[in-house]
């Protein structure tokens, strides 16, 4: 499987998760190509897996890349000593959103909630007016399955009370349960249930484009999915139509996403299951362990067949249950 610029995605996703955005390489390279950008900011970068991709593609077309991120993970911080065409911003999405300069394209990928969207909305779009131009690319991540009906929160108290949904730290979500449950993909501030007003990445997305006449957002329903807005009334309206078109909230690529997801879900949920049985092997094999080399255990075990009578539990049914016979008595 060859992916753009020789970049593997599976490198740090040994659970075959598919969460990097690196898998719609082609279709967000596209984009960018599609509205000539020359700069690009990355908000949520973290590992640097996606900024790779973008430092790539900025050789080719002589760009600039600005990644947005409070904590960033030491590989992005390596990557920003090795390259100058890379600055990182080390603070919220919302702080930098309010002083950075607006590139030619945005991805939000950061804090995956209504709130923290639609604030990001809110101030590029407020930037934009007041600066005269026209609306950056935005290219939206995680917009179907598990976050687009349901907030996820880096840091719950970053978001004001009374913007946050109830919680259930550390918990599970499996696909088509409005709750939370003990197995599936794990999050740990997930929203305690799905859908309704004010929840979920997809919900901001959608006011924020009603709310705004001239712009279109197009969902490309893979690897929890691409959610692509542009102004229609800008240059590039075609260019950006041609590359999405014929994947926006294409029926077939749903259905392949429904299915991705409940497997992905699903294998979760067994290995949560059986790491759980395993466990519970290991508590009761600890147990007769212990019994099995206890003095009293033996001397019971003595007793009764002094009486000839069958001890309903003995050494030999311990090694059985255990399965190993060859145990030194």
């Amino acid at each position: 499987m060859t992916f753009p610029f020789d970049l593997d995605p599976h490198e740090r996703d040994p659970g075959g998760w598919c969460a990097s955005l690196l898998h719609n390489a082609e279709l967000l390279l596209g984009c960018l190509n599609a509205v000539e950008a020359r700069s690009v900011a990355e908000i949520g970068a973290f590992m640097g897996e996606l900024t790779r991709l973008l430092l790539r593609w900025s050789d080719e077309v002589g760009g600039t890349v600005l990644a947005i991120d409070p904590t960033p993970h030491a590989d992005l911080e390596q990557l920003e000593r090795e390259r100058t065409d890379l600055e990182l911003v080390r603070m919220t999405s919302i702080e930098a959103l309010a002083h950075v300069p607006l590139t030619d394209a945005i991805i939000l990928d950061g804090d995956h909630n209504y709130y923290t969207l639609s604030q990001e909305l809110r101030l590029i779009w407020e930037r934009s007016a007041g600066e005269s131009r026209t609306l950056p690319l935005l290219l939206l991540h995680d917009v179907t399955w598990p976050h687009g009906r349901r907030d996820d929160y880096y840091e719950p108290e970053r978001i004001p009370a009374e913007h946050r949904r109830p919680i259930t730290p550390d918990r599970f979500v499996f696909p088509d349960e409005d709750g939370t449950s003990a197995s599936g993909l794990p999050y740990r501030f997930p929203a305690a249930h799905e859908g309704g007003p004010g929840n979920g990445v997809l919900t901001a997305a959608e006011e924020f484009t009603r709310a705004h006449a001239p712009l279109h957002l197009a969902i490309v329903p893979a690897f929890f999915g691409l959610g692509v807005i542009w102004d229609t009334t800008g240059p590039h309206h075609d260019a950006l139509t041609g590359v999405v078109g014929a994947w926006d909230e294409n029926p077939l690529l749903q259905r392949l996403e429904r299915n991705r997801v409940l497997h992905l879900a699903s294998s979760q949920r067994q290995l949560q299951r059986a790491q759980h049985a395993n466990e519970r092997v290991q508590a009761r094999d600890q147990l007769l362990e212990r019994m099995l080399h206890s003095r009293v255990f033996w001397v019971a075990e003595m007793v009764l067949r002094l009486r000839h009578r069958d001890p309903v539990f003995s050494r030999q049914k311990i090694r059985q249950v255990m399965g190993d016979d060859d145990l030194g008595a």
